[in-house]
């Protein structure tokens, strides 16, 4: 079983949506003690990175999260999910993220042809077309992002694919071992964002 993360906030419906299209065994999940049951864990999140942590606290999934990713289990982060996987954000300075990734999550500065968020679809190149997630799925694909912070490239050794937004390259997706991240939504993606849920169900079996 797939376990999807419930902290108090997120985009479950969309997620959960997405998994049932493709018939995963895929549940929701309220406390750290559901995820003996669990074989991947999915990380959603949106809003703010402060609130995102605040709540994974509350609800105790801050050492879970990271003592899963420590046991070689997969494990997907997306959006905020993947923001969460790094020691801070600019969004909310003094907020410790999960840590498990160096670096730090910064804001685009907003030019005169990008407002600040990035809503709609952009490009994904590849810098590591062997992560199990890509499996399947071109290169130079599109995704749906909505974002105003991200990962750059410069301080994340495990980017596997970058996309360009108001003069910055950054981390579009993460990969490390069994931790993988995107940027953008897959649920929300179409064709190209459901067969990565797929390839990291696959993963999950």
């Amino acid at each position: 079983m797939i376990g999807i993360v419930d902290y108090g906030m997120g985009n479950l419906g969309s997620v959960t949506n997405a998994c049932r299209f493709l018939n995963l065994d895929a549940r929701i999940i309220t406390r750290p003690e559901e995820l003996g049951a669990c074989r991947g864990l999915i990380l959603p999140g949106v809003g703010a990175f402060g609130d995102c942590m605040e709540h994974l606290a509350s609800h105790g999934f801050v050492e879970a999260s990271r003592a899963w990713i420590a046991a070689g289990k997969p494990f997907l982060g997306i959006c905020v999910g993947l923001q969460a996987l790094f020691e801070g954000s600019d969004e909310s300075p003094g907020v410790a993220g999960l840590g498990v990734l160096p670096g730090r999550v910064r804001k685009f500065v907003p030019t005169p042809d990008c407002k600040v968020p990035q809503i709609g679809w952009n490009r994904v190149r590849y810098q590591r077309a062997e992560c199990p997630l890509f499996q399947g799925v071109p290169d130079q694909t599109y995704f749906y992002f909505v974002h105003s912070f991200y990962a750059a490239t410069t301080e994340s050794a495990v980017a596997a694919g970058v996309s360009d937004y108001a003069g910055v390259t950054y981390a579009a997706a993460v990969w490390r071992e069994n931790l993988m991240a995107v940027q953008f939504h897959p649920e929300k993606s179409q064709q190209w964002g459901l067969q990565m849920l797929k390839n990291f169900g696959e993963l999950a079996k």
